[in-house]
């Protein structure tokens, strides 16, 4: 059997993906594969999704008047990227996402960057009012290809249990 992988018959296995809460420690390091190339395509959706009307993401004539030069990827697509990169390390069990906080970011990420994130598990304690759920804090970290960090942010997560919830074990 696969790491990430349940048996759930004779030679029949199930990807599984997350963790529960006993299994989060504290301190640990989870790096998100595979990385994330931002095309303009990616920016110009997400832009025109969110109804971002700043021309620093879309418009190649005003962002090159601008100090990058070049459109810049419109900031909350990146932290959208990276919140879906770590779904299947921190969040796929989780019963609701509780937060987000101190989001930063540190560097110019462009149309062409690759992004790559990882997140540190920095808390974790018992849910009060819900014994079979637990809460757990992350600190992920956004870098593109050349290393640079571009965001970090920190996400609470109400997460399940082991043997509780609607998932297998």
């Amino acid at each position: 059997m696969r790491p990430g992988s349940i048996e759930i018959g004779p030679q029949r296995y199930r990807e599984s993906f997350g963790r529960f809460y006993e299994e989060f420690i504290v301190g640990d390091v989870y790096e998100h594969r595979p990385g994330r190339t931002i095309t303009d395509y990616d920016n110009i959706q997400f832009t025109l999704m969110t109804m971002n009307t700043h021309p620093a993401h879309f418009d190649y004539e005003f962002a090159a008047k601008t100090e990058f030069g070049k459109p810049l990827v419109c900031s909350p697509l990146t932290v959208a990227l990276m919140v879906g990169m770590s779904v299947s390390d921190v969040s796929q069990k989780a019963v609701a996402n509780l937060g987000w906080d101190n989001i930063r970011l540190t560097h110019p990420l462009f149309p062409g960057d690759t992004l790559y994130a990882e997140s540190e598990v920095v808390e974790k304690r018992e849910s009060s009012s819900r014994p079979e759920q637990g809460i757990v804090t992350v600190r992920t970290t956004g870098k593109n290809q050349h290393g640079d960090v571009v965001c970090t942010f920190n996400r609470s997560m109400l997460i399940w249990k082991t043997g509780c919830g609607p998932m297998e074990s």
